[in-house]
Formats: structure tokens, C-alpha cells, sequence
């Protein structure tokens, strides 16, 4: 028996415990300052909250302020938190780690950087230490497609653990693969873990085809459109020539941001490109998102509309356009083969209508 050691009690953290436990492992689960909700819940009778599912009995739940003893003597290390916890992560867990520890991201983001640099968070994470303890701490993550409460309920799924040492990735994927659970191991970082973020952002886009057509049924106000968004509804008026269109063009433009940061662009068309995509358009706060600002929703209705909701489609999507547009500067990129992804910055951050340039597509 090993000890799996999880930072963050949030859907996906939380349902990583779950293979783990099945494994015959011992699970710590730790939130941080924001999951005491949660963890309170979890130790009281093992129902979490906002997975709603309740978690093995191996599974011990603790509060942020149990970290250390918690990181002790652990096999593997997942970090659990949002894109927007990385910061946080880096601060309060990386200066406890032991040399020698494994530690597997399930965060979907990239890190950025001066001129437009966009950094994998295993890469991020590892530059963070000393240089004395960089080397003995070994950094993976886990990329496609995966929902946490599909996961939770032990539905197939398959995934990619991507990572610089190889002998990492498999010690990770002894721990937690299943017969449920099953993982493909790759050393193209960049690669995968720029599918892992991106997927975000543009289901956001192929989502603006679902409110455009929505919006041509008509008779809703913000209120009502929002609540139609919940994981699961269906189309209220399902038209799909333009969504295969933009999910075609969001794949396209993958492929080309994954082949300008160093990574192989193949990937874009497989399971941490397309099948992160496809799953994620199917449900979620992206989709919400995508959906309320195709019906003509402003984004600021729309954050209004969803709050409580952390929208990290947003962040790579600005982060992202930014970096096109600082490369460009340099001669480095063009954003015109990105039309795709320039028109959901341009509706998120300068009020531009969601109108997206078809005649660009497909080029």
C-alpha cells in the first residue's frame, strides 16, 4: 500500500482520490482555505458536497492547516487546484516537498511570462525551487478528456500523464491506473499540457454556436438563457453544421499554437486536443459561458450570471492572444491564422459582438 497525498478538494481533486483509493492505497485529501466546506462535509460522513458523491472510507479528509504531516512520507503528490490556485500551490506547498517526491498537476492552465511566453505548470512549478532541490523533484500532469464526476463513478476513461522523466510517469501510473481509469504516459509536455489548456478556451468558441442558434429561438431574457446552461440540458434549438465548423477550426489553431511552443502539433487532433475538447463542449461552465455570449449576453451579464464559477477559459484566453500578439511583434507569429481565438479575446475583452469570421476559417 502507498500513500497518495491530494491538494485541493474540488470535483477533480476529489475524484482522483477515487482510483487511488480503489488501488488499495491510503488517501489523504486536504482543501485548501477555500474547500473547509467541503472537508468539513467529508469528514463528517464522506459526502462531498459539490461532486455529490460520496468518497471511498479510505479516503481521510483534512483542512489546509494539516498540510505537512499530510505531505509526509507520500508516494505521490497531486496538486488539485484551479488555474488560479497555482500561485497559491507554489507558496504554501513546493517549499514542504521532500527530495526524491513525485508530484502530478491535474491543473489546466499556462503559466505567463515576459514576451509573450507561455509555460506547461510541471516546467513552472520546477523553476519555482532552489536550484539544489529542483532536480530531485520530479513534475507530471494529467491531460484529456476527463470529467470528475464521470470519473467518480468509475466510468472509462482515458488519459495522458505527461512529464520529463519517464520513470515518474510510470510510478504515477502504476499508482492510480485501473480497470476504469486507464493512462497513456508521454514526455511531450509542451504538448499535451498546451491541448489541456487551450480545450478550455476554445470550447468556449465552438459554445458560441449553441447561443447563436439559441438566440434565433428567442423569448428569454439572462436570467432564463442562464438557466438553461445547466451541465446535461439539451440544445434548446440544435443546429451543428457551425459547431463542427468551429470545432474544426479550434483544432486547426491548436495545432499551430502547440507546434509554435515547441510541442508536436499532432496531438491537437487526438486525445489531449480533440477528445478534451469534445468532452468539455458537452458540459460545464465553459460551455455555459460560450453559450450565454453567443446569445448576445456581454461577458460582464455573463460573469454576473456565473459567478461563484471559476471561468479559466477566460484567463487562457486572453493569456494566449496576448502572447500571439507580442510574438507578432517580433515577427514570431501571425495572428491572422488564429482567427478563431483573436475573435473570442476580442469578445471577451473589447466588447466585440459574437459575430465569428467564418470566411477566415479553414485557411
Amino acid at each position: 500500500m502507498s500513500t497518495v497525498t491530494i491538494i485541493g478538494a474540488g470535483m477533480m481533486g476529489s475524484a482522483m482520490a477515487v482510483p487511488a483509493a480503489d488501488n488499495g492505497h491510503q488517501v489523504r485529501l486536504i482543501g485548501t482555505p477555500l474547500d473547509r466546506d467541503i472537508v468539513a462535509s467529508v469528514q463528517r460522513n464522506g459526502f462531498h458536497p459539490t461532486l455529490r458523491r460520496t468518497l471511498p472510507g479510505s479516503v481521510t479528509a483534512g483542512q489546509f492547516e494539516e498540510l505537512v504531516p499530510a505531505l509526509a512520507g507520500a508516494d505521490l503528490i497531486i496538486c488539485g487546484v484551479s488555474s488560479f490556485g497555482v500561485d497559491w500551490f507554489a507558496a504554501e506547498v513546493l517549499p514542504h516537498l521532500s527530495p526524491g517526491g513525485t508530484v502530478l498537476s491535474i491543473t489546466k492552465g499556462l503559466a505567463e511570462g515576459a514576451g509573450g511566453s507561455l509555460t506547461a505548470f510541471p516546467d513552472h512549478f520546477a523553476a519555482q525551487l532552489p536550484a539544489a532541490i529542483r532536480e530531485t523533484i520530479r513534475f507530471a500532469a494529467v491531460g484529456g478528456p476527463c470529467i470528475s464526476f464521470e470519473l467518480a463513478d468509475r466510468r472509462h476513461t482515458l488519459v495522458n500523464f505527461c512529464g520529463r522523466n519517464a520513470d515518474a510517469l510510470e510510478h504515477a501510473r502504476e499508482l492510480l491506473a485501473t480497470g476504469y481509469y486507464h493512462v497513456r504516459c508521454s514526455t511531450d509536455v509542451v504538448g499535451v499540457e498546451v491541448c489541456a489548456a487551450l480545450k478550455n478556451a476554445y470550447a468556449m468558441g465552438v459554445s458560441l454556436a449553441v447561443g447563436l442558434a439559441d438566440r434565433e429561438a428567442g423569448g428569454l431574457d439572462s436570467e432564463a438563457a442562464a438557466a438553461l446552461c445547466v451541465p446535461g440540458a439539451p440544445d434548446r434549438n440544435p443546429i451543428y453544421n457551425p459547431q463542427a465548423a468551429l470545432f474544426a477550426q479550434s483544432c486547426l489553431e491548436m495545432s499551430r499554437i502547440v507546434a509554435l511552443l515547441g510541442g508536436n502539433a499532432a496531438l491537437a487532433g487526438l486525445l489531449p486536443g480533440a477528445g478534451d475538447l469534445y468532452v468539455t463542449i458537452f458540459g460545464g461552465r465553459t460551455r455555459r459561458l460560450g453559450t450565454l455570449l453567443g446569445r448576445g449576453i456581454a461577458f460582464e451579464e455573463a460573469r454576473r450570471l456565473l459567478r461563484g464559477v471559476t471561468l479559466e477559459a477566460v484567463a487562457i484566453i486572453t493569456r494566449t492572444a496576448r502572447a500571439i500578439r507580442l510574438r507578432a511583434e517580433r515577427g514570431e507569429a501571425d495572428p491572422a491564422a488564429f482567427p478563431l481565438l483573436m475573435h473570442m479575446d476580442a469578445v471577451l475583452n473589447r466588447h466585440a459582438a459574437p459575430d465569428p469570421p467564418w470566411e477566415k476559417f479553414g485557411l
